[in-house]
């Protein structure tokens, strides 16, 4: 049976998963990828550093699971997931415009949705897996002396999970704004580094403006340590809304994104 012999859904979801499976393989092998992935290592070097120095000192009073979690508080939800999907995010759209292959795109026998849809879902697993792999490295560094305590993993899957929907959440809404400005990178930064950063510590409803309330509202309020002004001023929503929020959140922007790219007519600098 050929693509135009299958029923439309079937014929979409068939588009979506060849774009997902060839630009899976492009990710893979792009020069970016190769640079995000030695910049979402940096914890795991941090978490080697900072065990070394505790062999050396033993008067260092934190537990391991402590400087843990104040370093994925600290550098992946504050630095890395937003550079990740703003780099990948916005050049979902904007590659094939500078890279001039959108019109071979779209005179392919695949909806134009089914190309945006695509692109994010295999860009987002690659960031979800580079993510994932340094968080997974720099808890069994940390917590080396500790992997018999199973109550422990409890704390890695929580932060996994929130990371994973973080960059879901932050992709989508990158990939909607890569389809509408061609600067997005300067406003994903001005907005990832300015917005996010300064509204989060406001008080009262004017945080829940920001995408990344709903994530620090997924995590536990520290009791203490270096990192924890990260936390202050939080006025956290509960799991419930807040996962809900960021599926929201995620499917409008996908929409807005496929919407975009399906109507709107993008012209081609020579």
């Amino acid at each position: 049976m050929t693509l135009k012999d299958k029923k439309p859904l079937a014929r979409f979801f068939d588009s979506t998963g060849k774009v997902f499976s060839f630009f899976l393989f492009l990710g893979r092998r792009a020069n970016k990828t190769k640079i995000f992935i030695l910049i979402s290592f940096l914890p795991v070097v941090m978490a080697i550093v900072i065990k070394f120095i505790q062999y050396l000192n033993k008067n260092i009073w934190m537990r391991d699971i402590s400087i843990f979690s104040n370093i994925i508080i600290f550098f992946y939800l504050q630095f890395l997931i937003l550079i990740l999907a703003l780099f990948f995010g916005s050049s979902v759209c904007l590659e094939e415009i500078e890279g001039k292959t959108l019109t071979y795109l779209t005179t392919r026998p695949v909806p134009k949705s089914a190309i945006i849809l695509g692109k994010y879902a295999a860009y987002t697993l690659l960031i979800v897996l580079m993510v994932n792999v340094g968080v997974t490295f720099s808890f069994l560094i940390l917590n080396i002396d500790h992997l018999y305590d199973f109550s422990l993993y409890k704390i890695l899957f929580r932060d996994m999970g929130v990371l994973t929907i973080g960059l879901v959440c932050y992709t989508a809404f990158f990939t909607a704004v890569g389809s509408i400005l061609k600067k997005s990178i300067l406003f994903g930064l001005i907005f990832g580094f300015g917005w996010e950063n300064i509204i989060q510590y406001f008080p009262g409803s004017t945080q829940r403006f920001t995408i990344v309330h709903y994530l620090k509202s997924l995590l536990p309020q520290p009791r203490g340590g270096r990192f924890s002004f990260l936390l202050f001023r939080l006025e956290p929503t509960s799991p419930g809304t807040a996962i809900l929020m960021l599926l929201l959140i995620t499917g409008v922007f996908l929409g807005i994104a496929c919407l975009l790219f399906s109507q709107k007519e993008y012209i081609l600098e020579v």
